[in-house]
């Protein structure tokens, strides 16, 4: 199993495939990155050799910010947010939806479980 940026990636699918389990790594990065390398869209992980995953890790260090960096990254900028004080910020630590969406109905994913109001039967 090749682990590239402190995740095991899976052996049995193709190389563009499994580089988008590494967070911050979708499918369009991951074939720059292939085409960058001259490595065959079709090969599978466990065809690559010892050199070609090196260079696959060398190229991910080097030009992308990915797993914890760009977990701790996006965690700062929300954290911002907050401490600014700003609309989104407030939305944030409300755990409301932040990007202009109803809320009367909907909004469940971000609000949680309807809670039961009492007193409301008429």
């Amino acid at each position: 199993m090749a682990r590239i940026a402190g995740v095991n990636i899976p052996t049995n699918k193709r190389v563009i495939i499994a580089l988008t389990y590494i967070h911050g790594i979708g499918r369009t990065t991951a074939v720059k990155i292939a085409d960058k390398l001259g490595i065959d869209h079709k090969a599978r992980v466990q065809d690559l050799t010892d050199e070609e995953v090196l260079r696959i890790r060398e190229t991910i260090d080097a030009d992308h910010t990915v797993e914890g960096d760009l977990r701790r990254n996006t965690a700062m900028n929300i954290k911002r947010l907050m401490d600014l004080r700003s609309y989104r910020g407030l939305r944030h630590r409300n755990q409301l939806p932040v990007r202009g969406q109803r809320t009367h109905t909907n909004a469940r994913t971000r609000k949680g479980k309807a809670k039961p109001i009492a007193g409301k039967k008429k």
